[in-house]
């Protein structure tokens, strides 16, 4: 309980030292390690980063984010605009892949559909979108196109997790079936728990990655 309460003023005061969140408008609460984060906010970049804060920190073993994006002057934004801005934005960008996405808005969410080759590219085209006026959230359905896993992709990965300043490559173990892996173990914070799963995605061949990882501080 005193480890909850503790948790639960440091996210406090994360929140509060992140000029993107307005923390008087969030609200916090802590148990056994799971935080979770209430209220509104005025963007979808603020709920973003308020998770951000979270996920840094210690001691958090996983986030329940039910805040809500309530947009200042909600009815001037359009659906119909927003769609087009955040066309625009997946064209003008040179890391997603051109007429292989699709994308539909309602009431101001964003779902993503479509296929790309590289996670880096479904992640990418995800953020690019954050930012535009009248997003309330994203819907990211956009799914890899399977590539032949190629041999060794396992080792690699290993290499990859070793040669990371943030991962304690020891604690992790790297399982390959198909072209599916699992990672297991653990990892001393959510920001490790994240990097050790995007340095498993880069690897080429890798389809699906299933995180197993255990939040141990």
């Amino acid at each position: 309980m005193d480890g909850d309460r503790e948790l639960q003023r440091s996210v406090i005061d994360e929140l509060g030292w992140d000029p993107g969140v307005k923390a008087a408008e969030i609200g916090v609460s802590v148990k056994d390690g799971v935080v979770t984060l209430t209220g509104n906010v005025d963007s979808y970049p603020e709920k973003w980063a308020a998770q951000g804060c979270v996920k840094r920190l210690l001691g958090v073993t996983s986030v329940a984010d039910e805040i809500e994006v309530r947009l200042p002057g909600a009815s001037n934004y359009i659906d119909s605009d927003i769609a087009r801005a955040a066309e625009n934005v997946l064209d003008w960008n040179v890391s997603v892949p051109n007429g292989r996405l699709k994308l539909t808005v309602e009431k101001g969410w964003i779902t993503l559909e479509g296929t790309v080759d590289w996670q880096f590219q479904r992640v990418t085209a995800e953020k690019a979108l954050r930012h535009l006026f009248g997003v309330r959230g994203i819907s990211n359905q956009i799914v890899m196109v399977q590539h032949t896993t190629p041999v060794e992709v396992g080792a690699r990965i290993e290499a990859a997790l070793k040669r990371s300043a943030k991962v304690d490559a020891r604690a992790i173990k790297v399982t390959l079936l198909d072209s599916k892996i699992t990672l297991s173990g653990q990892v001393r914070s959510w920001a490790e728990r994240e990097e050790a799963v995007r340095a498993a995605w880069a690897a080429p061949g890798v389809f699906e990655v299933a995180d197993e990882l255990r939040i141990e501080s």
